[in-house]
């Protein structure tokens, strides 16, 4: 039954097979060159091959995707849209059995293709995630360490549902793609920031903190830079004073007249007029407000990546 599992399945497993020999060739040659430029210049390291570092991004994003609709769901809809089943079941083959081996062979390849990748790119990229510190944001998170076999598993696995369940390929692989991409999502911003109950930090409001003014739903609101905490995910940030309490519009209407613009978010970059101006109001919100940021820290991110793949 192996056998017969790896004849059906390595036109897709030397496609895999090449997808990754292509990009170590790639990593290997350009590798060298990313680690001279760091270790001479670190802040140029973020520049350097964008081209090749938003295709890896994107090939990484894609992968886990590419693994449920090629590997997944025609596993089990193509024998049952051909009949090819049949053939199986009278050699002796439990169904049980048929079904355990092509899952257990083909998921493991699937996990081994999308790990590998994100592995090999991880290497690459090790100088730039030095310099960025920003391995716990949400665009990160889940294209490094351990996540990426989590859900290339999970890609597969709903692509063999999706298969059994609609015995036709193609609508198998649609479905496919539109689950995995929503369950991403979900995971990406609605669980994971809950897997562990956030922390908040207070930091001092000034010029570089700030962001500008934009109008909400309750008035007037100061927005405020992320701080930098190195390899912690940021959830929000906010303005507030001792108690707790933003600043009203009454408030910042008084503290920046003429800087306000009626609402519309205003930067003190580029706008020279209003810089005194701009500078007195940073200062008088100062006086009072302070920063708030509501972040995951950066020792979460291994216990984070356990739990996400457990989810997956």
């Amino acid at each position: 039954m192996i056998r017969l599992a790896w004849r059906q399945f390595r036109a897709e497993a030397v496609v895999g097979l090449g997808v990754l020999v292509v990009v170590a060739v790639v990593l290997a040659v350009t590798g060298p060159h990313l680690v001279d430029v760091y270790r001479t210049t670190p802040s140029q390291v973020t520049s350097t091959d964008q081209r090749l570092q938003t295709a890896l991004f994107a090939l990484l994003l894609i992968v886990p995707a590419l693994v449920g609709v090629f590997f997944g769901a025609p596993l089990v809809a193509r024998e049952l849209e051909a009949g090819t089943y049949r053939l199986a079941w009278t050699q002796s083959v439990t169904r049980a059995r048929w079904l355990a081996v092509k899952l257990a062979f083909v998921g493991l390849a699937s996990s081994l293709l999308a790990g590998g990748l994100s592995l090999i790119v991880a290497w690459w990229d090790n100088p730039i995630n030095i310099v960025n510190q920003n391995r716990f944001s949400p665009a990160n998170f889940g294209m490094f360490g351990i996540v990426p076999f989590g859900y290339a598993l999970f890609a597969f696995a709903l692509g063999a549902i999706t298969g059994l369940l609609f015995r036709r390929t193609l609508p198998a692989m649609a479905t496919t793609i539109v689950g995995y991409v929503a369950a991403r999502s979900a995971v990406t911003f609605w669980l994971r920031p809950h897997f562990a109950a956030p922390l908040t930090m207070d930091f001092a409001f000034n010029a570089i903190s700030f962001g500008g003014f934009q109008a909400s739903g309750s008035g007037l609101q100061v927005v405020v830079n992320n701080p930098t905490i190195p390899n912690a995910w940021v959830l929000s940030t906010a303005v507030a004073n001792k108690a707790g309490h933003a600043p009203t519009s009454a408030f910042l209407n008084k503290a920046c007249p003429g800087v306000v613009g009626g609402g519309q978010r205003v930067h003190a970059v580029g706008r020279g007029a209003l810089l005194g101006q701009m500078q007195h109001c940073v200062t008088a919100i100062a006086a009072k407000f302070h920063g708030v940021a509501t972040y995951q820290p950066a020792s979460r991110y291994w216990p984070f990546q356990i739990y996400e793949t457990a989810l997956l």
